[in-house]
């Protein structure tokens, strides 16, 4: 919560810390973040071996950032969903298969785009 007596500089340390602390709990409590954080370690290594370019480290790094911030906000919408109403309700069911949709989405992009990157590298070696 803002503090009105905090200056600019404190105001925005206080987001930053509030910001690091919610990436922790992401990390430490959602399985979908640990596992996309690990695929998102597979791809980094996979980067390394194949050295990619300079252009599709940009691109995989700008992938792995969109799932890591879709899963962050679908959890963030489960969440507030089941605290509004912690019992099964169709309409909450619905909201939260929506929510779902955006990870799904982010995940099918970097699939392609790892298609597109790393395919033709693997046929080279073949």
């Amino acid at each position: 919560m803002k503090n009105p007596n905090d200056g600019f500089i404190k105001g925005r340390l206080r987001s930053i810390t509030f910001a690091l602390k919610g990436m922790w709990l992401l990390i430490t409590t959602e399985d979908s973040i640990k596992a996309q954080l690990f695929f998102g370690l597979i791809a980094t290594l996979l980067g390394f071996y194949f050295n990619i370019s300079m252009t599709e480290w940009v691109v995989q790094c700008m992938l792995i950032g969109m799932i890591l911030v879709a899963e962050s906000l679908n959890t963030a919408i489960e969440k507030v969903a089941d605290f509004i109403h912690p019992d099964y309700h169709e309409k909450i069911g619905f909201i939260k298969d929506i929510a779902a949709g955006g990870p799904a989405f982010a995940a099918l992009a970097s699939l392609i785009i790892a298609g597109i990157i790393y395919i033709p590298k693997i046929i080279a070696i073949l």
